[in-house]
């Protein structure tokens, strides 16, 4: 397809169609960005670059709100629309499809990575083992020990996703940090790790 004929079949599109296209099409190539990624193993977080304060939780490990399931959210959203408005729906109904579809998808990402949080906890491995060993915040640790956020952490033969703790400043997800202490058996302290130079 020319650049001629592409420019005549946006051309053609009303205001509605062009949003839900240019949405549908912009977040799907983060989606399949995200999961090229994720299948060659690069070990690229895309969750990393968004600091999501007050995810809504099902259980502790349950987490709604992630840059994945943002994507998901928006990738099938943009193409409900597209389909709905595609076979003469109207704008509301477009809408309405686009956020249930949206929904489901971003419930499915935030329990599939729940499924997989849980696994990745599962072997045989000590918390000891974390006392001064680097780690990434995986979901923002809130300041002065007021909040629990989540690190990942190499424990036994894997990649752990962990409780943990600050004494310091809010430490918002991709933050390098380092274990400090362990409390109660199974929640870290941790500390990031630049300000290890200043100390």
């Amino acid at each position: 397809m020319s650049t001629e004929s592409i420019s005549q079949w946006w051309d053609a599109l009303n205001g509605a169609q062009q949003v839900f296209w240019g949405v549908s099409l912009f977040f799907s190539v983060l989606f399949i960005f995200q999961f090229v990624i994720n299948l060659i193993g690069l070990g690229v977080d895309l969750d990393t670059d968004t600091d999501v304060d007050h995810s809504t939780h099902i259980d502790p490990g349950f987490t709604w709100l992630s840059v994945r399931g943002i994507i998901a959210f928006f990738t099938f959203f943009g193409w409900a629309g597209v389909i709905v408005l595609g076979k003469g729906g109207l704008l509301l109904t477009a809408l309405v499809v686009g956020l249930v579809s949206g929904m489901l998808a971003m419930a499915l990402v935030g329990y599939l990575l729940y499924l997989f949080g849980q696994q990745t906890q599962e072997g045989n491995y000590h918390i000891d083992e974390a006392l001064y060993q680097s780690a990434e915040v995986y979901l923002s640790i809130p300041a002065l020990k007021s909040g629990m956020g989540k690190v990942m952490i190499q424990l036994g033969n894997g990649l752990r996703e962990v409780d943990a703790v600050t004494e310091g400043k809010t430490l918002v997800n991709g933050t390098m940090v380092r274990v400090i202490g362990i409390l109660d058996d199974r929640v870290l302290l941790v500390e990031e790790l630049r300000e290890q130079g200043s100390n």
